[in-house]
């Protein structure tokens, strides 16, 4: 079918004028159960409303206009509060929940500015150029798109919940082998709030007593042409139990550096500071030389004990935010060599690390294919809903035909 195409400015009426942003303390001072919206959907409920009408609400800055399946536009009914972050339009024409998924499948390449945050002005909002069947037809691909992605919706979040789960039950394995739940004997006060009782035979203790624990160092970047250049790792490339060596920078290293500064297999990296403060990984020797900058801790054992074991350490502590109560803030955003080496671990006999750390290691890689699969039929849901929307707004099938066709075939509850 071949739709015309009219303009945003055309079909609504800007509303921006009476919005009002609260911060998260006025929001605070205001509980009730009015709907507080953002350019990321629904924030917070207050006691009051701005607006009590039908409205399309698209996302001005902080919207996520190119991450597919993610929707940037609401129609919304009702009492409704409308901060600063997302502009409110008043359907003046045509049906405002076909508008509403029209808006959803447009390609915002046209329309965004900004070099550091993607934003839609009024001025480009109103150019914005969207297909306009008749009403009848508008409301019918609606109805039709309401029930479709309502399903797709429900799929969406039940697979969202399996991840949750399936993630809370990865954590209570590490967490029962952290502390040696299964371990037959008599138990032990740790000492530690966070951890609770252990095995009696188990040692606690600080991690600067057995390993070492050396901050990267700041580097030069004058080197960074130099006639030896060498690869390091940066914060970005320590991700979770995996260390990405596809964006390596290289540094000329002068010699009597190389040595305290270049990475052994079995060495633990730890980020100092970043977007991610307290994520590992352990260095498995990938690459033969290969050295590191500040911003990471490097952590060596002094003697047998297991760098793993000591990374499965620290991602309970990470989860349980134990650095974050010993920093004394509500976010962390450095973890430093202070607070990292006096920490307290539990340390079982090396025989007992090793076997823990196996059983963990065989059951992370299961997690990991499952979590995967999990994760694709999510980005396949997404993905079907997107291409839904799309077909069914631009006309490419007619939905009055479509009735009962199952669009999520192939993926079950």
């Amino acid at each position: 079918m071949n739709w015309p195409t009219v303009p945003l400015r055309r079909l609504t009426e800007c509303l921006d004028g009476r919005r009002f942003p609260l911060n998260r303390e006025q929001r605070s001072n205001l509980p009730g159960d009015v709907p507080y919206w953002g350019a990321g959907g629904v924030l917070d409920f207050v006691e009051s409303a701005i607006f009590d009408e039908p409205l399309l609400l698209l996302g001005e800055d902080g919207a996520p206009f190119f991450t597919p399946g993610k929707d940037v536009a609401y129609f919304v009914e009702g009492p409704t509060w409308v901060n600063n972050h997302i502009h409110a339009l008043r359907p003046t024409a045509g049906d405002g929940r076909f508008l509403t998924y029209a808006l959803n499948s447009v390609d915002y390449a046209n329309y965004i500015t900004g070099t550091t945050r993607d934003k839609l002005t009024q001025d480009d909002l109103k150019q914005i150029e969207v297909p306009c069947p008749p009403l009848r037809e508008q409301r019918r691909i609606a109805d039709f798109l309401d029930a479709e992605t309502t399903r797709i919706d429900h799929l969406l979040k039940l697979r969202s919940r399996q991840i949750d789960l399936h993630d809370e039950a990865a954590f209570s394995r590490v967490y029962d082998a952290v502390r040696g739940t299964h371990v037959a004997g008599e138990r032990k006060d740790s000492g530690l709030s966070w951890l609770g009782s252990i095995p009696a035979s188990w040692r606690v203790g600080a991690v600067s007593h057995y390993f070492e624990v050396e901050l990267g160092k700041m580097l030069n970047q004058e080197r960074a042409h130099g006639d030896h250049l060498r690869p390091y790792l940066r914060v970005a490339n320590v991700q979770w139990d995996r260390i990405d060596i596809s964006d390596l920078a290289m540094m000329d290293f002068p010699t009597e550096e190389q040595s305290r500064y270049r990475l052994k297999p079995g060495d633990l990296l730890v980020n100092e500071g970043g977007s991610w403060p307290g994520r590992a990984a352990v260095w498995n020797g990938d690459i033969h030389e290969i050295y590191y900058q500040k911003a990471l801790h490097r952590i060596r054992s002094r003697g047998t004990e297991s760098p793993r074991w000591l990374y499965y350490c620290l991602v309970v502590a990470e989860r349980l935010r134990v650095f974050q109560v010993q920093g004394n803030t509500s976010t962390m955003t450095h973890l430093t060599r202070e607070q990292l080496r006096p920490q307290r671990f539990p340390f079982p006999y090396i025989d007992v690390q090793r076997r823990a750390v196996e059983r963990l290691d065989r059951a992370k890689t299961r997690d990991s294919v499952i979590r995967r699969l999990l994760n694709r039929q999510r980005s396949l849901l997404a993905e079907r809903r997107q291409a839904l929307i799309t077909a069914a707004v631009s006309g490419q099938f007619d939905v009055s035909t479509a009735s009962g066709r199952n669009v999520t075939d192939g993926v079950s509850a």
